[in-house]
């Protein structure tokens, strides 16, 4: 195993040294860099095509999935795992003045001890444990052990039962198409070589959840995301007149005070709970300065799923709107009654004029009587991606377009959902394969004196969500109906995934502070301990018995 970990550590700072920064060319150039490693293996040599490259749709920056699949020939076994992961990383601004070291590990190391540093940073680096670098741990490390033990596999191939299908996607840091796009590639090899998936395995990085955490985690399934947005249609007024409008930004700020971090909104399953809703954005939507307030605002949250049911949570976040809405009126009554009462002028109760709904209660409204409203809303859509505006405020042209068909011109907060959607899954603790992994990691955990711990749920997000689909259809039903033109935004193949329902586990090489300029990897369980773990789950899925 020791020249293994050797090759693994080798092709981890060789891939960090691609960079591959997501929205870059990049991300096109780790591609050709894993496919080039991957057709130099004798065994795919003899098989060319089962290096399968599929060049994303309508991609300006010609991004690729890469796929291999290896075929063992010990016996007849459909049995089939997928190792997969992404290949992109985010940028490398936060290293500020280190960023020309960002993607050679061991210039890096250099530089660091050059400058002064956290302390547990400092201990890290001098311990020669760690490997720095942008992608190290998050996760080119991961997908360079997947690719060492396929290669180690593929010179075994005889002695393999069962196979192995390797699966490395670009664009996970934001919308995850490489791995939507892949579902349709992993349901065409599926039905062409009668593979049974009986797991997929992430190696998406694993970290200490507290200070002193001594744990290793495996994660039997992924949290999945929602994007609700609220547009706030107010009513403006001049500065002169200020009590007599109804200010957006107002509404948007009690939105954000009720929803931003606030536990009551956190799911839970089964005693795991999400991390609260968090502001993305927020901002009026006033295109130049005057002396006019706003009339329109914005605002979105990332929204953390673990069970509940796009129904129930759309309701929940209706009920959101209302609340802001009565604070804002309450609070604007109660300043303008003691500005009355200063000023000597007669105080008179501002009504509160708002209403709160769903898109699909705006959009039914002008359904019911518009038959030609689809196709306008599909020209729109048309029209804007060409502009090139954001996909999560694209929706706003169509909330305009269909408030002015509904005679809507009253104060109003729309909420919708936007672009990305996360599915939700994870393997319910009486699952088989939660058995099967418990013995493997007890027999991990003696061989090298370590402790495991088994959550639920993946913390970050993770192309795992879109292997499975625990949600119900009427769920999806309910987020397609408030997800403006989802069809033609953000398409998925829903119905695919709910159909292959992949069980999706994460193992993860182990190290800290991804997504930072300190971002490391912990060499000797990423390349020791994590390989045997992999090799032990393969062996034990893919038995016949």
């Amino acid at each position: 195993m020791l020249k293994i970990n050797e090759e693994m550590l080798q092709l981890t700072k060789d891939m960090v040294a691609v960079s591959s920064v997501n929205t870059t060319k990049g991300e096109k150039d780790i591609g050709l860099f894993i496919e080039d490693y991957l057709r130099a293996i004798p065994y795919f040599k003899e098989h060319p095509n089962q290096v399968i490259v599929q060049t994303l749709k309508n991609d300006k920056l010609e991004r690729r999935n890469v796929f291999a699949l290896l075929l063992g020939q010990k016996d007849k076994n459909s049995k089939t795992i997928i190792f997969h992961g992404h290949t992109d990383t985010v940028g490398v601004e936060d290293y500020g003045a280190l960023a020309g070291y960002a993607f050679d590990c061991d210039g890096l190391a250099e530089q660091l001890k050059e400058i002064e540093l956290p302390e547990e940073v400092k201990k890290d680096l001098e311990s020669g444990e760690y490997l720095f670098g942008r992608g190290a741990c998050d996760m080119k490390s991961g997908d360079a052990v997947f690719m060492i033990l396929l290669k180690e596999l593929s010179e075994h191939v005889s002695d393999l039962s069962g196979n192995i299908l390797l699966s490395l996607n670009p664009v996970e840091e934001n919308l995850h198409t490489g791995i939507i796009e892949g579902i349709e590639v992993i349901e065409k090899l599926k039905k062409e070589y009668d593979l049974d998936y009986v797991l997929a395995i992430n190696n998406d990085y694993t970290c200490p959840m507290y200070p002193g955490d001594k744990h290793h985690y495996i994660y039997t399934g992924v949290g999945g995301k929602l994007l609700p947005c609220f547009y706030i249609q107010g009513r403006e007024t001049h500065v002169g007149q200020c009590f007599e409008g109804y200010d957006p930004t107002t509404v948007m700020a009690e939105l954000i005070k009720e929803m931003n971090l606030n536990p009551e909104y956190s799911d839970v399953y089964e005693g795991e709970y999400a991390l609260p809703p968090t502001l993305l954005k927020s901002k009026d939507l006033k295109g130049w300065y005057n002396v006019q307030t706003a009339k329109e605002a914005l605002v979105y949250f990332n929204y953390f799923v673990l069970n509940s049911d796009v129904r129930d949570i759309t309701k929940k976040l209706v009920s959101a709107g209302d609340k802001a809405v009565r604070r804002a009126s309450a609070d604007l009554n109660i300043k303008y009654k003691a500005f009355c009462e200063k000023s000597g002028k007669d105080f008179q109760q501002i009504k509160n004029n708002w209403s709160v709904m769903s898109y699909e209660d705006l959009y039914q409204m002008v359904k019911n009587h518009d038959e030609y409203i689809d196709k306008i809303l599909a020209e729109e859509t048309v029209k804007l991606q060409e502009a090139g505006v954001d996909k999560r405020e694209i929706p706003v042209s169509y909330i305009r377009i269909l408030l002015a068909r509904a005679n809507i011109y009253h104060p109003v907060v729309v909420l919708y959902y936007a672009t990305p959607y996360c599915p939700h899954n994870t393997l319910e603790k009486n699952d088989e394969a939660v058995e099967k992994l418990e013995k493997i990691l007890k027999v991990v955990e003696e061989e090298n004196n370590i402790e495991y711990r088994m959550d639920g749920f993946f913390p970050s997000l993770s192309d795992s969500s879109y292997l499975s689909l625990d949600d119900s259809m009427e769920s999806i039903e309910t987020l397609k109906h408030n997800f403006p033109q989802m069809q033609q935004l953000y398409p998925l193949p829903l119905e695919q995934i709910k159909k292959l329902n992949i069980k999706a586990v994460n193992f993860g090489v182990y190290g800290k502070d991804a997504h930072k300029s300190t971002e490391r990897l912990q060499i000797p369980y990423s390349f020791g301990v994590l390989p045997e773990l992999i090799m032990k789950t393969t062996e034990v899925f893919l038995n016949v018995c």
